[in-house]
């Protein structure tokens, strides 16, 4: 019975914690448009990479 006057407090604590930490992300805009990041990584907008212009010639060998 002891061991409930520690682990209340402190379960009211962390859920303070995590209401604090949601009305943080809504303030902040982490929820303000869930569905265009869903489709933003559909998109293919990036340019392709470029080949380095001098390649490796390890053959695997073992030799480092």
């Amino acid at each position: 019975m002891s061991g409930l006057v520690f682990l209340i407090p402190i379960a009211l604590l962390m859920g303070l914690a995590g209401l604090a930490g949601f009305v943080w992300a809504v303030r902040a805009g982490q929820f303000d448009d869930p569905d265009g990041a869903a489709a933003r990584i559909l998109l293919d907008t990036d340019a392709p990479l470029q080949k380095p212009a001098i390649a490796r010639t390890n053959s695997g060998s073992g030799e480092s």
